[in-house]
């Protein structure tokens, strides 16, 4: 394959996030500005020499970006605002890429947030003039029933399943920066409050607070940043298409499709990734995605997980951060957060959940649920050092 990005080459020089969990008595300016104040430094930069801001919000209302920015006096610059559900600041991260790539821009902040916890808590709302959400539809009963249909397909128990969120775990009890840093048991997952058959709440992703940024540079930049590049190979983008009537709920046909145009776009193919963060909002996610990725052959899933594969020291480590089961998911701040991921792991800075010799990249966020599409938005980003 050959890589189709032929505008200037974009590095990603400042990472930071905040430990994702509940905080009710912040305001959302709060939770972000030292976030945004931590990327910049670990980028080595002023404030000044940021040239533009994209920020990524699924929840958080009008302005968010400027919001956060008014706190340190970062205004009078362009800042857009970026909505795509759970994609949002991977959809914003996007759109700085393509700026600074184009040469509209040398350096950029990408900043995710949301504040979960102001919504009172409980299944995140669908928008009620569809009408899958209108007759009681949820995302955890769109993913039971995936559930359901992938365990009888291939003959698969709900014990194996419940080993997705005891690797989830066991992953994020080794980073500072999870909402749950605690070990659980496949009982524990199994015995766990019921929330849509057979999903018990550790099948299932907590809501919360969080913000993470990232600072992107052109290539004729990074010398003046404190911290190593790390590159970027390709950041796609792309909507689900409407497909009435039947259709496979165990094939993710946006990732499947995204993820064929991403490696294309990076020049690269699944046996290139060294390790991967996923959109594991549920159990059943994490082994669709595995598949649709390339990472093991269709029914296989199961197989590549037990085998250790996926964890941290095997062939192909599926989020070492904890993924969305442990790490987290307040919507607008996970995309960035993956990519903080990437990041940490390829300067070799995760600690003790260090991927070895990690030298590419992949994350993976799909963003909301309307009637006739296997998701709203899905986005890919590969980064390598």
């Amino acid at each position: 394959m050959t890589s189709t990005n032929t505008g200037r080459r974009v590095a990603v020089v400042g990472a930071a996030m905040n430990r994702f969990g509940r905080y009710p008595d912040l305001a959302l300016h709060d939770l972000g500005w030292p976030v945004v104040k931590a990327a910049v430094q670990d980028a080595g930069l002023e404030r000044g020499q940021i040239e533009a801001v994209f920020a990524g919000s699924g929840f958080a209302g009008r302005l968010p970006g400027q919001r956060v920015l008014r706190s340190l006096g970062m205004l009078g610059i362009p800042v857009v605002n970026c909505e795509n559900a759970c994609s949002s600041g991977a959809t914003a991260f996007r759109q700085a890429w393509l700026a600074i790539q184009d040469g509209h821009y040398d350096t950029a902040l990408v900043l995710g947030i949301d504040k979960l916890s102001a919504l009172g808590g409980g299944v995140l709302p669908g928008q009620p003039d569809d009408a899958d959400v209108a007759v009681g539809m949820s995302m955890p009963a769109l993913y039971s029933m995936r559930a359901r249909r992938y365990l009888h397909d291939h003959r698969l128990t709900l014990r194996q399943l419940s080993q997705v969120p005891v690797k989830a775990h066991r992953h994020g009890a080794l980073n500072p920066l999870a909402q749950f840093q605690n070990l659980v048991t496949v009982d524990d997952v199994m015995n766990a409050k019921p929330i849509a058959e057979p999903f018990t709440m550790l099948h299932c992703c907590p809501t919360g607070d969080g913000a993470a940024a990232v600072v992107l540079t052109a290539a004729s930049k990074v010398e003046r940043c404190a911290q190593p590049p790390v590159w970027v190979r390709a950041a796609h983008l792309t909507s689900g298409v409407y497909m009435p009537g039947y259709r496979d709920m165990t094939s993710p046909e946006i990732t499947l499709r995204g993820a064929k145009e991403t490696y294309e776009e990076a020049g690269l193919g699944p046996k290139d990734v060294d390790f991967a963060e996923v959109h594991d909002a549920f159990s059943i996610a994490e082994l669709l995605y595995y598949e649709a990725l390339g990472f093991c052959e269709r029914g296989a899933a199961m197989h590549l997980l037990e085998s250790g594969a996926t964890s941290v020291g095997g062939r192909i480590p599926v989020n070492p951060s904890g993924g969305l089961l442990s790490k987290g998911h307040p919507v607008g701040a996970t995309g960035i957060a993956q990519l903080c991921e990437l990041v940490w792991q390829l300067r070799g800075q995760a600690g003790k959940r260090q991927v070895e010799g990690a030298k590419v990249g992949l994350a993976h966020c799909t963003g909301g649920g309307i009637i006739g599409l296997d998701h709203g938005a899905c986005a890919i980003t590969v980064l390598a050092r």
